[in-house]
């Protein structure tokens, strides 16, 4: 007995057709408007009801191999591919890698089909999210900056966590700078401020969240503090400082931190990167494709950055300032060390206040109204201050890996 084929709703409406035109009640013209197609091809499809009849009309590539099917060989290539080099990549990465690094050019949407067969990744509801109001872009390059830092795990577990701080312009989308830092400080945002003022000049404003680095706490406010080191810098720069109410609110920043998390982690697992060091060296290579594949053209050409202008003293500019009240024999503390400043006229310093300019890791400078003065290191303090964390930090530091000492046996509570 012959196996009856289902006919689709394309071949039952043309089957319908045909009888109508058996019945004389439609011409062979008004049978091709009917169906959407020349009067050659309504001819043909008659010829071919009359000559089988119903079987006529369904298609004749039911049941074959399409002719544009990947080879079984390729597919079982890929899937292997998938298992082992490229484990862990989602369908989109993985078509690109496949055909950048091995030559099989599969669609993102096929290598998702064969991944949810093959029980490689699971399907996933969109959940109902809190819908944000768009922002339209800037238009020109440089006129607002988009800055944060993402703690994660960027060497999975071939090296130690550690956080990627970022600027992303708003008009195009583009990642200007970039660095892998093992807290997310004040120095780690201002080296990459100081890289991006060196290649671009200054834009006119920063776009950030309420870091404790960039803006004071209530507790500041009452001392009478109103701004931070980096606020000072970016005042002096005439960079506008703006700080977002939400993560949503600087978006942009914060979808390019999830995407960096997928690709960026999986371009330096297959280069065998397992160290800040050697991130910090393959960054550039990798923004080159990375900008050109997700950046956009800015809808006005002109470069809003501004220059460095002459009077900008970087290095001075850079470094913190602090305010100190000279003793009777001009000396004075700072950091836990005390320093005794060296002049021939010291009745005339007694009691005045200094400013003292430094940076980590660096000598201090100790200048009185705008002249330098000579000093000497005269003690040094042994005790070390207590480290302050704050949210962010406190994730990144390993006080919680430590393990406690264990008890002697004598301990009263043995006993």
């Amino acid at each position: 007995m012959k196996e009856q084929v289902q006919m689709s709703v394309k071949e039952a409406e043309r089957l319908s057709t045909m009888r109508q035109i058996d019945k004389k009640v439609l011409t062979m013209k008004k049978a091709a408007e009917e169906l959407g197609v020349s009067l050659r091809q309504a001819k043909r499809i008659r010829k071919r009801y009359l000559a089988a009849g119903e079987e006529g009309l369904i298609s004749r590539k039911r049941g074959q191999a399409s002719n544009r099917k990947i080879p079984d060989d390729m597919k079982q290539k890929a899937m292997t591919l998938l298992r082992t080099k490229y484990e862990g990549f989602g369908p989109t990465l993985a078509s690109e890698q496949l055909a950048e690094r091995d030559s099989l050019r599969v669609s993102n949407e096929t290598l998702r089909q064969w991944m949810i067969t093959e029980g490689m990744l699971r399907p996933k509801k969109r959940k109902e999210q809190k819908i944000y109001q768009r922002r339209t872009r800037r238009s020109r390059f440089g006129e607002l900056l988009q800055g944060d830092g993402s703690p994660h795990a960027w060497f999975e577990d071939r090296g130690e966590k550690c956080v990627f701080l970022q600027f992303v312009d708003d008009a195009t989308g583009h990642t200007t700078v970039g660095k892998f830092v093992p807290t997310e400080t004040c120095n780690g945002y201002l080296e990459i401020l100081q890289e991006h003022l060196q290649k671009y000049g200054r834009p006119l404003a920063l776009y950030v969240d309420k870091h404790s680095i960039f803006r004071v706490n209530r507790e500041e406010q009452k001392k009478g503090t109103g701004i931070t080191h980096l606020g000072k810098v970016l005042r002096d720069l005439e960079i506008e400082l703006i700080c977002a109410h939400s993560p949503q609110a600087k978006g942009r920043v914060e979808r390019r931190n999830g995407v960096l998390q997928d690709r960026l982690v999986k371009e330096m697992r297959l280069r065998g990167i397992n160290t800040i060091e050697g991130a910090n060296q393959f960054l550039p290579e990798f923004f080159v494709g990375f900008n050109k594949r997700f950046g956009k053209e800015a809808k006005n050409a002109e470069n809003a950055h501004r220059p460095i202008r002459n009077q900008d003293n970087l290095a001075k500019i850079f470094h913190r300032k602090d305010k100190r009240k000279l003793s009777k024999d001009l000396t004075f503390q700072h950091h836990g060390t005390m320093y005794l400043v060296e002049t021939k006229t010291p009745n005339r310093l007694k009691h005045a206040t200094v400013e003292v300019i430094w940076k980590q890791g660096e000598p201090i400078e100790v200048e009185y109204n705008g002249l330098t003065l000579k000093y000497k290191k005269w003690s040094e303090t042994t005790y070390e201050k207590p480290k302050i964390y704050d949210s962010k930090e406190i994730e990144m530091s390993n006080w919680a890996d430590k393990k406690s000492a264990k008890p002697a046996r004598t301990h009263p509570w043995r006993s």
